[in-house]
């Protein structure tokens, strides 16, 4: 098979996590075309958040000291999960690169004591560019041969909406395709930091917040992969939330349509676009737990019919929404009161999850976050 293997945030957030990614990496490379594609490491994409914002406030302390903060983690991981002094040193002379650049970007910012959302993207790749050195080394002590690559070095392209890129679909597939497939036929593992790509002009950009999973669905497109997989911290799509209900069990298969809704509607398990490039052609998708990878997992499929007695599959929350009722006797029979709703929501960034309308059109509900 050809897979294409995603590790999110919790999966590569410290020593042990990092090994179990190290020995699933291995154990199916056997007999296997890998791509492995990384999140940063859990948390480190909120604190160069943070960092940006101090940098624009032209707060130097809290910069430093975040800046110190992500050396530490880093560097102590990279101690624990790599026993060749040689390929150590050379993994914390490419972190210590990524964080000289960190550093600059960050003065900069200083300087003008202004974030754009183009600066902010630069930032924030800063995370899936650390987390794959780290387990591009990680891979190479345990005896395999990778290759890192950011996801524009990969051949991932995209237009200049910083912030919540569009990928150039065409382009994307045709230069993933020359680039890794001659890697893989190598043995070489691509190790591709997820989350973030570039505009034709080589200008950094990102997919969103917590699109590795998109960069994973993009890449097994361009490939052709048999399956994508997304490593996470539990066994697959689940019935309910098991943080809060206990009982929750794996859902063992669900269509793309019914994963892309749960998604939207605050199911954690995938990114909300991430889907939709696999739905395209059909490519499977699996839900596997990094921590438990012999446990149930869910595979998402084309068609997934309704079987009798299971009409519900799942329940999810929606948490921080607030539900807004527009109503009044002048909105009966008048033309574009929905339209003008809608446009005075869409100005001030408000996302709509959810809008109904009633049979009168006397009044319109909407669940807004």
């Amino acid at each position: 098979m050809r897979i294409v293997m995603k590790f999110g945030g919790t999966s590569v957030g410290g020593e042990q996590a990092l090994k179990n990614v190290v020995a699933l990496t291995g154990r199916y490379a056997k007999s296997n075309d890998v791509v492995v594609v990384a999140s940063a490491m859990n948390g480190v994409t909120n604190t160069l958040m943070d960092a940006s914002n101090w940098a624009s406030q032209r707060d130097q302390a809290h910069v430093a000291e975040i800046l110190e903060q992500l050396r530490r983690r880093h560097e102590s991981t990279c101690r624990q999960v790599i026993a060749s002094a040689d390929l150590m040193r050379k993994t914390t002379a490419c972190l210590d690169d990524e964080l000289r650049e960190l550093e600059r970007a960050l003065t900069g910012i200083s300087y003008l004591a202004e974030l754009t959302p183009r600066s902010r993207d630069f930032v924030l790749s800063f995370g899936e560019k650390l987390s794959t050195h780290l387990l591009a080394g990680a891979l190479n002590d345990a005896g395999l041969k990778v290759k890192r690559l950011t996801g524009d070095e990969a051949g991932i392209v995209t237009d200049a909406s910083f912030g919540e890129a569009a990928p150039l679909t065409e382009i994307t597939k045709q230069q993933v395709k020359e680039r890794l497939d001659p890697l893989i036929k190598d043995g070489t593992i691509p190790v591709i930091a997820g989350f973030i790509a570039a505009t034709q002009d080589g200008v950094p950009t990102t997919l969103g917040r917590g699109a590795s999973d998109y960069t994973a669905t993009i890449v097994g497109v361009a490939l052709e992969a048999d399956e994508v997989w997304i490593w996470t911290d539990v066994d697959g799509i689940m019935t309910a939330d098991p943080k809060i209900e206990p009982a929750a069990q794996t859902i063992p298969e669900l269509s793309f349509m019914e994963a892309m809704e749960m998604s939207h509607l605050a199911a954690k398990a995938m990114h909300p676009k991430a889907l939709e490039p696999a739905a395209e052609v059909g490519l499977p998708v699996r839900v596997k737990n990094t921590f438990n990878p012999n446990g149930p997992d869910t595979l998402i499929l084309q068609d997934q019919p309704i079987k009798s007695g299971s009409i519900v599959k799942a329940v999810t929350s929606v948490r921080e929404a607030s539900m807004v009722t527009v109503s009044g006797a002048g909105m009966h029979g008048a033309p574009g009161t929905a339209a003008k709703v809608l446009d005075v929501l869409r100005e001030n960034d408000i996302n709509i999850l959810m809008i109904s309308q009633s049979s009168s059109e006397a009044n319109i509900s909407l669940v807004i976050a």
